[in-house]
């Protein structure tokens, strides 16, 4: 058996992972999707210390993180080092420390972002399909139906975890980290660790590996059994 503990993106709810948490619990292991706090002081650091509030109740686990959680993690991590036996990234990576997420983005989507910010009272609410589409974000796999489901459930983020970073600890070289890329290929990260982009250089490392599940940004509700499958084969490196 292995504990999963598993964090979700921007505008998401722990409920985001209900299929990939029944798959797993089916298969016999322990999962805590994770609920990080949308209330309007929230920050990237508070992200990180809902996490870690989770690590310290169940143990050693396998750490996931979609999306935006995927930088949360990084920092979670890295802070409970004791607590994580392997660290997993959906469709998502690290960031250097106190770098925010606003700053993965080109700069025209990131002023757009700020500008959505702005103008919806220090909260970014959740993109349409159209808008997605505009940022270069992938929806593939999710027809209408599911997507406006996700969109009504969507909680929106406040100002504070979209524009401020997490504080890193210290990478350690011997926790096993995996890439789960979906809305790009492992070739395509490669080229981008080579160009020393912030959020892919970091992947260069030995301790690294890619599983590559090709489908839109949502593995979780797009293809939820081969995810919870491709985590279950990651399983406890131990």
């Amino acid at each position: 058996m292995t504990t999963y503990v598993l964090v979700p993106g921007f505008w998401l709810g722990a409920w985001a992972w209900d299929a990939v948490a029944a798959e797993l619990r089916v298969a016999g292991h322990e999962v805590h999707p994770v609920d990080l706090g949308h209330e309007p002081d929230a920050t990237a650091e508070s992200h990180v210390d809902d996490v870690l509030q989770v690590l310290e109740k169940v143990g050693p686990a396998v750490l996931v993180g979609h999306s935006g959680g995927g930088p949360v993690c990084a920092a979670a991590a890295e802070r409970a080092r004791d607590r994580v036996t392997r660290l997993v990234f959906v469709d998502t990576g690290p960031l250097p420390d106190d770098v925010p997420q606003v700053d993965f983005n080109p700069p025209e989507a990131q002023e757009w972002i700020r500008a959505r910010i702005a103008d919806h009272g220090g909260v970014q609410p959740m993109p349409t399909c159209a808008e997605f589409a505009q940022l270069g974000t992938s929806t593939a796999g999710l027809d209408d139906e599911t997507f406006a489901e996700l969109h009504a459930r969507a909680l929106a983020e406040p100002a504070g975890v979209v524009l401020t970073g997490a504080r890193r600890g210290t990478p350690d070289p011997t926790l096993p980290k995996t890439v789960v890329a979906c809305s790009f290929t492992q070739a395509q990260a490669r080229e981008l660790i080579a160009a020393g982009v912030p959020a892919f250089a970091e992947m260069a490392g030995p301790e690294w590996s890619f599983a590559e599940l090709p489908t839109g940004h949502w593995p979780m509700l797009s293809e939820p059994a081969a995810l919870a499958r491709l985590l279950a084969g990651l399983g406890d490196p131990a």
